[in-house]
């Protein structure tokens, strides 16, 4: 029984590839490669002779079997044009096939470009959001980023060249004046990194129409800072004076002021508790 190996190739400078990476390209039966033209310039230049197939989008499916009866062989590599495969490229459906088949499916780490933007952006790597492709429609990616442009994380999404300028009008437009970092041509001989906020990146290349694999990284919504100790006291005794419940009171403020609802709560709870003033649990 053979394993499938998801081996991640150079997004662009072919010695971005583990040795790893080449050991099973070398030993693998067969390499499933979403475009045998471009996975034989890496064979090539690394002297591997497996035999290839074509994996794509448009014959994913058709293809199953033929990879699975080469799995009861030996060893399957599976590689799209470049970077790491089943990430917005085929196999999705060939590792869920593989795993209910009862194949082992195991990763081969290495170049992704939306890591690498991520990285190297400048912007919070804690939490993100990666979205792949932005919608080819105005409307329909106007709408995406309505959905997403409450969250705090920082969003990802890739983009075509031809595409991006109009793309980054829709992403000030629903998303406001945040920061945003666009990669272009990672690890090629032209890569740039354009940092700023959206609206220097429009106005960027709306004179320098862009080129190559683009990656936008756009700053997640930020929170405002919390009430200081005199605000968040005005506002409990607003909500006092107002006769709301304590519950109702601390969660509403909470909400508003960025502190957490038990301080909050047992804040309100000590105001309540002061002579004459009227105690109201609700």
């Amino acid at each position: 029984m053979g394993t499938l190996y998801l081996v991640a190739t150079p997004i662009g400078n072919l010695q971005d590839i583990s040795a790893r990476a080449l050991t099973v390209l070398q030993a693998a039966t067969l390499i499933a490669a979403e475009d045998t033209r471009r996975t034989r310039v890496l064979l090539d230049h690394y002297q591997i002779r497996t035999p290839a197939i074509s994996y794509h989008e448009h014959n994913k499916l058709a293809r199953l079997d033929q990879v699975l009866a080469a799995l009861a062989q030996g060893d399957v590599a599976l590689v799209s044009d470049a970077g790491t495969p089943a990430l917005n490229d085929p196999g999705f459906e060939l590792v869920r096939a593989a795993i209910q088949a009862g194949y082992p499916v195991s990763p081969i780490p290495g170049p992704c470009a939306p890591i690498a933007a991520l990285t190297a952006s400048g912007l919070p790597t804690d939490a993100f959001l990666y979205l792949g492709y932005l919608p080819r429609k105005s409307s329909e990616r106007r709408a995406l980023l309505a959905e997403v442009a409450d969250l705090p994380y920082t969003l990802v999404f890739l983009e075509s060249p031809h595409r991006a300028p109009a793309a980054l009008q829709d992403l000030q437009a629903v998303l406001g004046e945040r920061q945003i970092a666009v990669a272009r041509e990672l690890t090629k001989l032209y890569e740039e990194m354009v940092r700023g906020s959206l609206g220097e990146a429009v106005e960027y290349f709306r004179t320098q129409p862009p080129r190559g694999e683009i990656t936008f990284v756009v700053e997640g919504l930020r929170k405002p800072p919390p009430w200081s100790e005199a605000e968040l006291e005005g506002a409990l005794r607003a909500a006092l004076a107002e006769g709301l419940p304590a519950a109702q009171a601390a969660g509403q403020i909470a909400a508003r002021s960025g502190w957490p609802r038990r301080q909050v709560y047992s804040r309100l709870s000590a105001l309540q508790d002061k002579p004459g003033k009227t105690k109201n649990t609700g």
